[in-house]
């Protein structure tokens, strides 16, 4: 996987933040939460770590003061918070069980988490669509969080902003936990966003079959995942804004779950990593589960605090193989 970076002049009130993170931040640790998470790397594919390492507030902030709190609140600001706007553009190429030949190399763009807000502006939203349909991807997943706390302030200018997305086989999208399950996708539908709510459409792309599917983020019974997968013809690719499903679609033998939510993690820390590591089963990046691949984008927002630190935005072009194409068995 390879990314390309680009930095832009930071917005934000530095007084504000300092004001905003600490409490936040240590907020979002004090979450109980299991510890099973994936190890991502060459030769390991699919294989399951336990982690046992419990970060306490205590923890936490020794560790940011150890490591530097002025790269948080003072002047070495810049590298770490405004990070937040250095927005990547992730390639990968994702192994897709019984993905036929014939659809070798198809290549998705996904965008997810963009949670307009007053930290997150048209600006920032608009140069991740122009840096995205500049790749010219063949089909277009949003993987949810529009905006943030169901704030309708935001439903239309979310939606604007992402207007000008657009690919020759649709542009699909899902709801995330912070998306109310009316105007957020009709505002997107009205845009030319087909929504899937616990539903599966099936693409015809090169004279071949592709059966893609969405949940809302508040599905998540296996039983009712079932009905929205059952009868497919083909392999099923599964947006689901939550990487937690991703078990539930294992089960069901899905090829492919694309996620979001996570944020990679939006705060990393040095020597003790993502404070939200323990929650989820992937914060980034790609992995496998049994026959089932999957890839969690970062995002593009922040929610709670609106920093990132080393965890970059990003948008994914996603190119997928047949799984013996791209040297797994």
């Amino acid at each position: 996987m390879q990314a390309v970076s680009r930095r832009i002049e930071p917005d934000i009130d530095r007084a504000c933040l300092r004001q905003r993170v600490f409490q936040p931040v240590c907020d979002i640790v004090d979450e109980a939460a299991p510890g099973e998470i994936f190890k991502d790397g060459a030769g390991t594919q699919g294989e399951l770590l336990y982690q046992s390492m419990p970060i306490s507030r205590r923890t936490l902030l020794k560790a940011i003061v150890a490591t530097g709190a002025t790269a948080v609140t003072g002047g070495g600001a810049y590298s770490y918070v405004y990070a937040r706007d250095a927005l990547e553009l992730t390639r990968a190429t994702l192994p897709v069980t019984g993905l036929p030949e014939g659809l070798s190399g198809l290549r998705v763009g996904l965008i997810t988490d963009v949670h307009r807000s007053r930290w997150v502006t048209q600006t920032t939203i608009g140069r991740a669509v122009r840096l995205l349909m500049s790749e010219r991807p063949d089909l277009i997943v949003l993987g949810g969080d529009y905006i943030t706390d169901f704030d309708r302030t935001y439903i239309e200018p979310a939606a604007e902003a992402l207007a000008p997305l657009s690919a020759p086989f649709g542009v699909f999208g899902v709801l995330g936990n912070h998306d109310d399950d009316r105007d957020m996708p009709g505002a997107l539908a009205a845009r030319g966003v087909e929504m899937l709510k616990d539903a599966r459409t099936r693409l015809s792309i090169r004279n071949e079959s592709l059966e893609l599917a969405g949940i809302r983020f508040w599905t998540r019974r296996a039983s009712d995942i079932a009905k929205v997968v059952e009868d497919a013809r083909g392999p099923v690719i599964l947006l689901a804004h939550d990487p937690r499903r991703l078990v539930e679609a294992a089960a069901l033998n899905v090829s492919l779950v694309l996620s979001g939510h996570t944020h990679g993690g939006q705060v990393v820390l040095p020597l003790l990593g993502a404070v939200a590591a323990r929650r989820f089963p992937l914060l980034s990046g790609q992995a496998r589960y049994g026959s089932t691949n999957i890839f969690v984008s970062r995002g593009i927002g922040t929610v709670y605090v609106p920093l990132r630190i080393n965890c970059p935005p990003e948008v994914a072009l996603l190119t997928l193989e047949p799984t013996s194409s791209a040297g797994i068995v």
